[in-house]
C-alpha cells in the first residue's frame, strides 16, 4: 500500500518543520521533455466526422479554425495531426493583444547587429553576417522552404487585434512574405542564412524573399469570444469541437490513465457531469481529479474537489 493510500499524501503540511519527501509521480500531461528528446505523444481521440474535417483542410491546403468550449482539445489536435503525419515539432504562435504577423513572420534585431559590428570594426575583424541577427517567427518558419510542410499552431486568435485576421489573409492566399532588410542587399549578398524559430539552424533565403513549396498544416484555435470577418473565414475550414458526452469522457480517461482507473473514476464522472451544465469544466479537470484519486487522494476532504473541478467563468 503506497503513502498516499495509507493518508500520508499530504507532502506539504503547513507546520513550518522542515522535511525531505519523495515527490510523487508526475501525471502523463505535466511530464516535460528532455532538450533534445521528442516526447511521447499524449492520446488524442476524435471523431470520424471532425477527422474528416481535418482531411480536407489537409487536401484543400487551407487553415483549419477550430472553435469549441475551453477543454475540447483545440490546441492538442495541431500536435495530434503533426505526430501521425510526421511533421516534426509544432511551431506555436501564442496570440495576445500585441500580437502583429510582422512579428510572427521574423524579427530583426538591428540594435544588436550595430554594436556587434562596430566591436568587429575596432578589433579588425569580419564583420558578421545579418543573417546573424533575423529570426524568422513561428509563422515565418512555416512558411520558408521544406521538403516537408511544418504544423503550425496560431493559438486563442480570438486575444489578437481586431485587424489580426485580415492581415494574415495576403500571407495565407500567397505562402509569401518579404524580409525587408534583406532584400535592400547588393548582389553579391542575395543569399543570406537567417535562423529559424525553433532553434533547429538557419535556412537560405535569397534577395529576401521567403515562398513556400508546401503550405503548412496550420491550425487556429479561438474559444469564440469574438467574431471574424467574412473573408477570413471564407479562407478557413471550420471545425467546431463540442463538448465530451460521458461516452467519450470516459474514453479519454481510459486512454490517459489506464481503463482499469474507470472502476473507482465513476463519482467522479457524474461530480463531474453535474458541475458542468450551470458552469465551464474543461475535460482536463477531470483528468486531474482521477489522477489524484488514484493516488490516493482524499477528494472528499473539504474544499478539495471544489478546487480541481472549478468553473472557469466568473470572478475567481
Amino acid at each position: 500500500m503506497t503513502a498516499a493510500a495509507n493518508g500520508d499524501w499530504r507532502i506539504f503540511r503547513g507546520d513550518g518543520v522542515p522535511r525531505s519527501v519523495a515527490m510523487p509521480a508526475a501525471p502523463p500531461w505535466r511530464r516535460f521533455r528532455t532538450p533534445g528528446r521528442t516526447p511521447s505523444p499524449l492520446p488524442y481521440l476524435i471523431a470520424q466526422e471532425h477527422a474528416d474535417i481535418v482531411n480536407a483542410a489537409l487536401h484543400l491546403r487551407r487553415p483549419l479554425l477550430v472553435t469549441g468550449p475551453a477543454g475540447t482539445g483545440k490546441s492538442s489536435l495541431a500536435r495530434a495531426i503533426a505526430h501521425e503525419l510526421s511533421l516534426g515539432e509544432v511551431l506555436r504562435w501564442p496570440v495576445n493583444s500585441r500580437s502583429s504577423v510582422q512579428d510572427a513572420l521574423y524579427r530583426y534585431d538591428a540594435i544588436g547587429r550595430l554594436r556587434e559590428t562596430t566591436l568587429s570594426r575596432d578589433r579588425g575583424e569580419p564583420e558578421p553576417s545579418i543573417g546573424t541577427f533575423v529570426r524568422l517567427g513561428p509563422l515565418g518558419t512555416a512558411l520558408a522552404p521544406h521538403d516537408t510542410p511544418r504544423a503550425l499552431l496560431v493559438d486563442e486568435m480570438d486575444k489578437g487585434d481586431v485587424d489580426l485576421p485580415n492581415d494574415l489573409l495576403t500571407v495565407f492566399e500567397e505562402g509569401f512574405f518579404e524580409i525587408t532588410e534583406l532584400a535592400r542587399l547588393p548582389e553579391e549578398m542575395a543569399e543570406v542564412q537567417v535562423l529559424t524559430a525553433d532553434h533547429r539552424g538557419t535556412v537560405t533565403v535569397r534577395r529576401g524573399q521567403v515562398q513556400c513549396t508546401e503550405f503548412p498544416v496550420v491550425v487556429i484555435t479561438s474559444n469564440g469570444e469574438r467574431d471574424f470577418p467574412p473573408a477570413f473565414l471564407r479562407r478557413c475550414i471550420r471545425l467546431d469541437l463540442p463538448m465530451p458526452d460521458e461516452e467519450r469522457l470516459r474514453a479519454i480517461v481510459a486512454a490517459h490513465l489506464g481503463p482499469e482507473i474507470l472502476a473507482e473514476a465513476d463519482d467522479l464522472l457524474q461530480a463531474f457531469l453535474r458541475r458542468r451544465a450551470p458552469g465551464e469544466l474543461a475535460t482536463d479537470q477531470l483528468l486531474n481529479a482521477v489522477f489524484l484519486r488514484a493516488g490516493g487522494v482524499d477528494l472528499d476532504a473539504d474544499g478539495l474537489l471544489d478546487a480541481v473541478l472549478h468553473q472557469l467563468t466568473g470572478t475567481v
